[in-house]
């Protein structure tokens, strides 16, 4: 087994994710990448941490669904004996509806995926990483988003109600584990160019809401990543229970 911290990255294969572990390889770490349906992205990261003498894996698993969650950490337990991050990041987002437009079967799917799958990922991950649990800690970030301020009207009040349960476990559960070696934080990504917004139904809502923004942009990928790493890496090591805003001042 290598020294490498080791890092989960759920939906890892794309957007945020990719970015993350682009920059978690030059860091060093070892990886595995959670995907949901793009085999193809997943396997090219791989073989870029390889590249970079990085051990990494990639691995399949429909985070909605507690049983491919278990699975997904089984496979970490063999595979790297540790967990050292994780960055919950995998969610989605449904087209533009106002909520007297919202149907339960989106309703679910936002729900499962969102927070029931970010909830089963921490709490896989502290029975690792916790000191009660005889692990040796460890670090937590949870990708929120800045629309759990907002409340998405009139878009998808069901993606900002979800991230806003995904604030409240952050606060929960980095006081629950503050003494057991783990930390805790969130980053509220903005207005950010990924194609989060094409599975949304529109793929150019950057550039048109990016007025609103205060620095008059939309944020790149490789911004939200840098954040994601500090907050996991030991330079945020009295940080905990906190929330990086990496949205332009929006």
């Amino acid at each position: 087994m290598s020294d490498r911290k080791v890092m989960l990255i759920t939906g890892g294969s794309r957007g945020i994710g990719a970015a993350v572990a682009h920059g978690a390889i030059q860091r060093q770490y070892d990886l595995c990448i959670n995907y949901h349906s793009d085999t193809a992205a997943a396997t090219e990261i791989v073989a870029e941490a390889k590249k970079e003498g990085v051990h990494a894996i990639a691995v399949q698993a429909d985070v909605g669904k507690p049983n491919s969650v278990q699975e997904l950490f089984s496979r970490i337990d063999s595979e790297f004996g540790r967990l050292d991050v994780l960055v919950n990041n995998a969610g989605v987002v449904a087209p533009a509806a106002r909520l007297d437009q919202i149907d339960d079967s989106r309703l679910r799917t936002i729900l499962d995926i969102n927070i029931s799958g970010a909830v089963h990922c921490a709490a896989e991950s502290v029975r690792r990483m916790s000191t009660a649990h005889g692990g040796h800690g460890g670090s937590i970030v949870n990708i929120s988003s800045i629309a759990a301020l907002l409340g998405g009207p009139n878009e998808y009040i069901d993606y900002a109600m979800s991230k806003g349960a995904m604030d409240s476990m952050t606060i929960g559960l980095a006081k629950e584990v503050a003494t057991e070696g783990i930390r805790v934080n969130a980053i509220r990504p903005g207005l950010i160019y990924t194609d989060i917004h094409a599975s949304g139904g529109e793929p150019g809502r950057v550039d048109r809401l990016a007025s609103v923004v205060p620095m008059q942009r939309g944020g790149e990928a490789s911004e939200v990543a840098s954040a994601v790493l500090w907050l996991a890496s030991d330079e945020a090591s009295y940080v905990t229970g906190s929330f990086l805003n990496v949205s332009g001042g929006r």
